[in-house]
């Protein structure tokens, strides 16, 4: 099956009336364990990768290899950019055939950030690509950036929306990148910018937050929930383990296969768990 287009995922989600799961990869291992469990989940999702990742490799090679493990797939999947932080982040990976984009361009003030994204969902919209934007700081580690929590302003939702003419708004409600930081979510906050917006909304930050809670969250016109850091943990532990029992073993062969099925499990854990299945 061949990378579905992000508006042809948005409807399936909306058909279906389930919360995509948006899978971060960085290599080989992570990139075929989160297609293998987007299948047997039988759940559509992303799988994702950020600009910072993206230095490992670069989206033609991410691009190939995610084609590569989709050659038997029946569920839908999108490839998609997260936090791109340049024009040329996102020029790139559209040649290579990603499928939908985030900017990311929280970190500049109000009026430049609009305009950040503007430019990238004029660009992206040429050709057919949503572009997922954020507003507010999401605090927490975001791969090796450690970035200042600040929450989304219902107040600047609806002009920022407007003027960006962006598909998904990805929100700070409390929710933090990586395992260091307990989130504390803002439901009251969250529901507010739901009645303000008129995008499905986005939150990052899934592996720290109870699933109960992202459930929750779907109540709210949650589109998409972004899980990266424990599929990370999940493959380093796998290495990790097998190197405290035996500190002479080298077979990579094997626990790649043991880590890539170790991934799987866990990508169907998120995705049932999260759309109550």
């Amino acid at each position: 099956m061949q990378l579905v287009n992000g508006y042809k995922l948005m409807e399936y989600a909306k058909e279906n009336q389930i919360v995509l799961p948006a899978f971060n990869t960085t290599n080989y291992e992570l990139t075929q364990g989160i297609i293998q469990g987007i299948q047997k989940a039988k759940l559509g999702g992303y799988i994702a990768i950020s600009s910072s990742n993206l230095e490992l490799s670069s989206p033609r090679m991410i691009a190939d290899m995610v084609k590569f493990a989709m050659k038997d797939a029946e569920v839908p999947v999108a490839l998609h950019l997260d936090h791109g932080k340049s024009f040329q982040d996102v020029k790139d990976c559209i040649d290579a055939g990603f499928t939908s984009i985030m900017v990311d361009a929280s970190h500049l003030p109000f009026e430049q950030n609009i305009a950040e994204v503007n430019k990238i969902v004029n660009y992206c919209h040429f050709f057919n690509i949503p572009v997922e934007a954020e507003l507010g700081a999401i605090g927490g580690k975001e791969e090796t950036e450690l970035g200042e929590e600040g929450k989304t302003d219902p107040s600047d939702v609806k002009e920022f929306i407007e003027k960006t003419n962006c598909d998904l708004l990805a929100v700070s409600v409390g929710n933090v990148h990586g395992l260091d930081i307990q989130p504390n979510l803002d439901f009251e906050l969250l529901e507010e910018i739901h009645n303000i917006s008129s995008v499905p909304l986005v939150l990052h930050g899934g592996s720290g937050i109870p699933y109960d809670q992202v459930r929750r969250t779907r109540e709210n016109n949650l589109l998409k929930v972004n899980y990266g850091s424990d599929l990370r943990n999940t493959f380093i532990r796998t290495f990790g383990k097998s190197f405290e029992t035996n500190h002479k073993i080298f077979d990579v062969k094997s626990l790649s296969k043991k880590s890539i099925q170790n991934i799987s499990n866990k990508v169907i854990e998120i995705s049932k768990e999260v759309n109550c299945l």
